[in-house]
């Protein structure tokens, strides 16, 4: 099937709009809570309560969800999990919403273990950017982190990717015993090729009982002592990720500061779970449940202004989203979609 390009960019300005004058022109959806990876700082390996069937949203519900935000000013979506490709159908899924909604930006974050037979058509398709998740080149230690032997195969897609020339960002999350050395050799990634290599500060989404985690020193100065001449890339664009060059490197370092929380101020986006819960704030514990409205008689003029509505009462900042929603268990990122 060759699918309609998203290419042609959407125009207009968003009409989702908080308090604040932060305009929402990008939603992270995720089509499933179900993934084939176990990754210690994301889930539990046992015990993983997945919802069924009907309690995430079909298809269909999908489809309306990204019609009526596209139509509200949202231009780029991600396609997110879980892990996406886990779910049956997801590549004619990604399909049709490109096709409904002409000019959308379309990307997708993986874990990279099931998604090599479709990158061919997710390049006809024209996907704007993929995120791959790895945290790690060492095959022991990526088993111990995503209690699975599936190193090898994500690596085949990092290749493969830039080999089609997908714009591929890679996440690696930084725990409490990653290494320097562990850093310096995931940089190696880009030293000849253009991938944006970006480091996650560990946030408290694993499923369990909270515990409070410190580094013993900020990401930032460990990146400045082990890459001399690391400089910070300005932008006028809206980024999660702060951006460095490094010399003698090709592609770029950068810092998602997630748990600091200071990106807050130009947040532009969204979050939809795999339940249809609407999330303002990674940090909230969701703002209006898109599935219990999509299933009954509402129109999508009607949808548009109840989301609006939870639009613009978005919180300044996630430390105060975090402080209205405390509680002692996490939430799953598999389960919010990242």
């Amino acid at each position: 099937m060759n699918a309609r390009s998203c290419a042609i960019g959407a125009t207009g300005v968003s009409k989702l709009v908080d308090t604040f004058g932060r305009q929402v022109t990008y939603l992270r959806l995720s089509i499933t809570d179900r993934c084939n990876l176990r990754c210690r700082y994301c889930m539990p390996e046992e015990g993983v309560d997945f919802l069924d069937h009907q309690s995430i949203l079909s298809y269909e519900e999908m489809e309306r969800i990204a019609r009526i935000f596209f139509r509200l000013g949202v231009n780029k979506i991600r396609i997110t999990g879980g892990e996406p490709f886990v779910r049956k159908g997801c590549l004619g899924f990604m399909q049709r919403i490109c096709e409904q909604n002409p000019g959308l930006k379309l990307h997708l974050t993986t874990n990279g273990v099931a998604v090599l037979p479709y990158l061919s058509d997710l390049k006809k398709l024209d996907l704007k950017g993929m995120n791959l998740s790895l945290d790690t080149l060492d095959e022991k230690r990526f088993e111990e982190i995503t209690r699975r032997n599936k190193l090898e195969t994500v690596l085949s897609v990092f290749h493969e990717t830039l080999r089609l020339g997908i714009p591929l960002k890679v996440n690696a999350v930084i725990q409490t015993d990653t290494s320097d050395d562990e850093l310096v050799r995931m940089a190696g990634l880009i030293k000849d090729k253009p991938v944006a290599l970006r480091f996650i500060e560990l946030m408290p989404f694993s499923g369990k009982e909270h515990v409070e985690r410190s580094m013993e020193l900020p990401l930032e100065t460990r990146l400045f002592r082990l890459f001399p001449g690391l400089k910070e890339i300005s932008s006028n664009n809206i980024e999660t990720a702060r951006r460095f060059s490094a010399t003698g490197y090709q592609g770029t370092l950068g810092i998602i500061e997630g748990e600091s929380r200071k990106f807050c101020g130009s947040c532009n986006k969204l979050r939809i779970t795999s339940s249809g819960m609407m999330k303002n704030c990674l940090y909230d514990k969701g703002v209006l449940n898109l599935r219990e409205l999509l299933r009954t008689d509402i129109t999508d003029s009607e949808l548009a202004e109840e989301i609006a509505s939870s639009v613009s009462k978005k919180l300044v900042n996630g430390k105060e989203a975090a402080r209205l929603n405390e509680k002692d268990s996490e939430e799953s990122m598999a389960s919010i979609g990242g």
